[in-house]
């Protein structure tokens, strides 16, 4: 993520903080009520973003897990590309041999 895309969010979280404490105060609430409940709508998305960062953390389901799985499937797919038929024949049977 660049500089920008993380200042445009974190202008864009405070757009969505005003507007909902606007409309808030729009429906009937005072300030204090409609800050509170602002600040709760907030802090909740927050929470919720938070739960899904570390659930793709803590589950590998993260681009980097993703790229580095790819990067090691494609190294060994060419290294059995580049083997003779009679070495992976000596693989195959080492493989059975361990089964």
């Amino acid at each position: 993520m660049r500089r920008i895309d993380a200042i445009a969010i974190t202008f864009g979280i405070f757009l969505v903080g005003g507007v909902a404490y606007i409309i808030l105060r729009v429906a009937g609430l005072n300030n204090f009520s409609a800050g509170i409940w602002s600040q709760v709508l907030l802090v909740g998305g927050l929470l919720g973003w938070v739960s899904t960062y570390l659930f793709r953390a803590f589950s590998h389901n993260m681009t980097y897990h993703q790229q580095r799985k790819d990067y090691e499937d494609k190294v060994l797919q060419k290294r059995l590309d580049e083997m003779s038929p009679e070495e992976l024949a000596k693989l195959q049977a080492e493989i059975e041999a361990e089964k």
